[in-house]
C-alpha cells in the first residue's frame, strides 16, 4: 500500500522535530547540570573567605609561600582557625598542635589530626589546596595536583594575585536540596519538550495540507488535460515555486488550447482547400459524362489546371510537414543573394509586364552579397513573394526592391503599391491557410500556404521575415538573412 505524500511530509517534519527537541533537551540538561555543579562548587568556596584572608595575611607576613611549604602543620592550623563551623561542630578549643619536630615521620593528615579536628573540618581539608600565583601546589592534598580539577578563588595582596585557593570540584551532587532542584529543572525541560513536539506536530499537519493543496490542484488539472479539456486553469496565488509551477501549467494549457484550436482550423481549412478543386473536377467530369460538355482542349486545360492546383496544395503541405519535423532539406553554403533575386525577377519579368507592374530594383547593379543559404530555397522564397504580388496588387502597380547591410546581416525589402493589410492581420500573414478578406481571397487562386513556407525556410536559414504596412499604403515584406 502506497503511503500518501501528506503522510510522508507529516512524518518527516515530525521526525525532524523529535530529533531537534531531543537534542535540545539533552544539551540543556548537560549544561544545566554542569553549570549548576560549578555554581555549587563556587558557592561552597565562597564560604572560605576567612581562609582566603588568613592565607593573604600569611603570605604578607612571610613575604611568600615558602614558610607554608616547609611547615605543613601551619596549613593545618590555618584551616582549623579559618574554616566555617556549624553549631554542632563548636567545641572547646583544642590544644595547640605539636610542632613539626614532634610529628611522627610519614604520619598523614588524617592520622595526625583525627582527635583534634571535626569530621567536617577533615572533609574540607581533603578538598582544599593552596596554589601559588603560577598555580603550582603549595599546601593541601597531594593526590590531585592539577589546578583544572579545582574551583579557584584568587588570593591577592595589595591588588596583586599571589596565589589561589582551590576547592576540588564535586562531579556528582550529594545534597538532597541540590538534587531536588535539578530534578525540577529536568521535569521542566521534559514538559517544554513535550509541548514543543505537540506544537510541531500540529504545525507539520497544517503545513502538509498547505503544501499539498496546490499539488492536488495540479494533479486534477493534469488529469483534465489528459482528457483534452484544454480550457483547464489552476488558481494558485502563492509566489513560491509551486505558484510558478501553476503559472507554467496555465501557460502550457493555453498553448495546448491554442494548438488545438489551430489544429481544428487547420483541418477545416485543408478540407476546404481540397474540396474546391475536387468539386470543380467532379463537376467537369460529370458534365463530360452527361454530354453537357464536349471533350476539347479547353475542357482538358480546365481539368489540368485543377489537378495542378491540387498538386501544389499537396506539395506545400508536404513542405510544411517536413519543416515541422525539422527535416526540410536545406543546404547551407555561401550564396549570392542578389544574383538569386535578380534571376527570379527575370523569370517573372514577362508576367509583370503583362499586368503593368513596374519593378524598381535597386539591387540590379549591386556587387555580390554572400549569405549563408540554399540557392534553390532562396529562389522558392522570392518566387512565392513575387507570386503574391502578381495575385493581390492593384493594377497598374509598383514593386520596390531595396536592401540594407549591417556587420553580419542582410536586410531585403519588397514593398508593393497596395492594397495594404489591416494591422490586426499583419501578425497572422505567415499563419497557415490564413487569408485577409477582400485582398487575400481564394478567387486569386492562392492556397494560403506560400508565406508559411517562406517563414519556415527563412527560420531554417537562421533569419527572420516580417510584414508591415508601407508608408505609401502597400505591403512591405522584410527578410533578414545572416551574411556568409
Amino acid at each position: 500500500m502506497k503511503s500518501k505524500l501528506s503522510y510522508k511530509i507529516f512524518g518527516v517534519f515530525t521526525l525532524m522535530s523529535v530529533m531537534v527537541v531531543v537534542l535540545m533537551v539533552g544539551i540543556m540538561r548537560y549544561f544545566v547540570t554542569r553549570n549548576f555543579t560549578d555554581y555549587v562548587n563556587q558557592s561552597v568556596l565562597e564560604r572560605y573567605s576567612d581562609l582566603v584572608d588568613a592565607l593573604a595575611a600569611e603570605y604578607q607576613q612571610h613575604k611568600g609561600w615558602q614558610a607554608l611549604k616547609n611547615n605543613p602543620e601551619r596549613w593545618e592550623q590555618i584551616l582549623r582557625a579559618s574554616l566555617p563551623l556549624r553549631s554542632s561542630d563548636r567545641r572547646p578549643p583544642a590544644p595547640a598542635p605539636p610542632d613539626i619536630e614532634s610529628r611522627p615521620p610519614g604520619a598523614t593528615l588524617e592520622e595526625l589530626t583525627a582527635s583534634k579536628f571535626s569530621r567536617r573540618t577533615l572533609r574540607a581539608a581533603r578538598r582544599l589546596v593552596l596554589f601559588d600565583a603560577e598555580k603550582k601546589r603549595v599546601a593541601g592534598e597531594r593526590t590531585r595536583i592539577s589546578s583544572a580539577d579545582y574551583t579557584l578563588q584568587e588570593i591577592s595582596v595589595d591588588g596583586q594575585p599571589v596565589g589561589w585557593l582551590g576547592l576540588h570540584k564535586w562531579q556528582n551532587l550529594s545534597n538532597p536540596l541540590d538534587i531536588g532542584f535539578l530534578k525540577q529543572q529536568y521535569q521542566a525541560f521534559y514538559i517544554i519538550g513535550s509541548v514543543i513536539l505537540a506544537l510541531a506536530a500540529v504545525a507539520a499537519f497544517f503545513l502538509s495540507k498547505h503544501l499539498l493543496a496546490p499539488i492536488r490542484k495540479l494533479t486534477a488539472g493534469t488529469r483534465s488535460l489528459a482528457t483534452r479539456r484544454f480550457n483547464t486553469r489552476i488558481d494558485v496565488e502563492s509566489r513560491d515555486e509551486l505558484g510558478q509551477l501553476a503559472a507554467d501549467f496555465n501557460a502550457m494549457a493555453r498553448t495546448l488550447e491554442n494548438d488545438e484550436r489551430m489544429r481544428q482550423q487547420w483541418i477545416s481549412d485543408i478540407a476546404h482547400e481540397l474540396r474546391t478543386p475536387l468539386a470543380i473536377l467532379g463537376g467537369e467530369v460529370e458534365a463530360l459524362q452527361d454530354g453537357v460538355r464536349q471533350v476539347n482542349p479547353d475542357t482538358l486545360d480546365s481539368l489540368h489546371a485543377e489537378v495542378r492546383h491540387l498538386n501544389k496544395i499537396v506539395n506545400d503541405l508536404h513542405e510544411l510537414s517536413l519543416a515541422d519535423a525539422g527535416m526540410l532539406s536545406i543546404k547551407k553554403e555561401p550564396v549570392d543573394c542578389v544574383q538569386v533575386l535578380n534571376e527570379t525577377l527575370r523569370i517573372f519579368k514577362r508576367r509583370f509586364d503583362q499586368k503593368q507592374i513596374e519593378v524598381e530594383n535597386s539591387l540590379e547593379n549591386q556587387p555580390p552579397v554572400k549569405v549563408m543559404g540554399d540557392a534553390d530555397r532562396l529562389q522558392q522564397i522570392f518566387s512565392n513573394l513575387l507570386e503574391n504580388t502578381l495575385r493581390y496588387i492593384d493594377l497598374p502597380g509598383t514593386l520596390k526592391i531595396a536592401h540594407e547591410r549591417t556587420a553580419n546581416r542582410l536586410l531585403l525589402f519588397l514593398e508593393d503599391s497596395g492594397p495594404g493589410v489591416p494591422e490586426a492581420s499583419l501578425a497572422k500573414l505567415f499563419d497557415r491557410l490564413y487569408r485577409v478578406d477582400r485582398s487575400r481571397s481564394r478567387k486569386q487562386g492562392g492556397s494560403g500556404l506560400g508565406l508559411s513556407i517562406c517563414k519556415s525556410i527563412v527560420t531554417a536559414l537562421g533569419g527572420e521575415i516580417r510584414a508591415a504596412n508601407a508608408a505609401g499604403g502597400g505591403l512591405r515584406i522584410e527578410i533578414e538573412l545572416p551574411l556568409a
